[in-house]
């Protein structure tokens, strides 16, 4: 049984790092709290007003391949998706800064693998429901391997030599495996945005810092909203390699979970 130093140490150590998350990762969060929240009531049905099915979006409805990493199945869906995918956006937001981060998950990182899966879906001639943050954990997680894996190509082991950026496919085939009702083709669709991101192949995507810049200013962001991290301020400078030392655990596992015949993650 640990003592309660060991106890104290580790509660005062959580409560820092959940103090100094970047504004976007904490917005982020909250929405998805408040999303499971309001899918707790029974008058109405949030899930099937905001989950990515095939059949379901048009052009009226575009709206859920944006609203459906928000959504889960239940709480224990919920805060596992939330322990996954914490560490790795708070990375993200404070190498790239608050306002990239925004533009950029309600927009191309997460309409891209939506469309993608949507697509992959009509070929396949399926309907399959998603839902979930764990679309944006993997796509972390493959721009993180790819940029591991210009650094540091291979790993050894038992003796053979492994590329790096194959770490989260094999995440993806264990979570597939171990874990019933999760989307295989939705985790492979976030995986392989990510790995095309950390290729660098969508950097023109990102909003130029000179506009940024200017919004900044004009708007006083850095002055008036706390956690805010700007252009000027970020950690480990655009589009440079975000460093795997001192990870904070739970980074790397995405969540996926038994209950329901609707996929979850996506």
């Amino acid at each position: 049984m640990p003592s309660p130093a060991v106890s104290s140490f580790s509660t005062l150590r959580a409560r820092s790092y959940l103090f100094r998350l970047p504004l976007f990762t904490r917005a982020v969060l909250v929405a998805i709290v408040v999303f499971w929240a309001l899918g707790v009531q029974s008058v109405w049905d949030l899930r099937a007003w905001g989950a990515l099915i095939p059949d379901k979006t048009g052009i009226t409805t575009l709206y859920r391949v944006n609203t459906f990493p928000f959504i889960h199945l239940n709480f224990f869906h919920a805060i596992l998706n939330i322990l996954a995918l914490t560490p790795l956006l708070d990375r993200f937001e404070s190498e790239y800064g608050t306002l990239t981060s925004l533009a950029l998950f309600f927009g191309p990182l997460t309409t891209i693998p939506a469309f993608l899966y949507l697509f992959l879906e009509f070929v396949m001639r399926m309907n399959t429901a998603v839902m979930g943050a764990s679309i944006w954990v993997f796509l972390l997680l493959g721009i993180e391997a790819m940029r591991t894996y210009k650094a540091n190509p291979h790993f050894v082991l038992a003796g053979y030599s492994i590329p790096t950026w194959v770490s989260p496919l094999a995440i993806v085939l264990f979570v597939a495996a171990l874990v019933p009702s999760t989307s295989f083709l939705g985790h492979l669709c976030g995986l392989a945005v990510g790995y095309i991101c950390g290729l660098g192949y969508l950097k023109f995507l990102a909003p130029p810092e000179k506009a940024l810049r200017w919004i900044e200013g004009k708007l006083n962001l850095l002055g008036r909203l706390p956690h805010y991290v700007s252009v000027d301020q970020k950690t480990y400078g655009r589009f440079g390699v975000i460093p795997m030392t001192n990870v904070p655990g739970g980074s790397g596992t995405a969540a996926g979970l038994v209950g329901s015949t609707q996929r979850l993650g996506p």
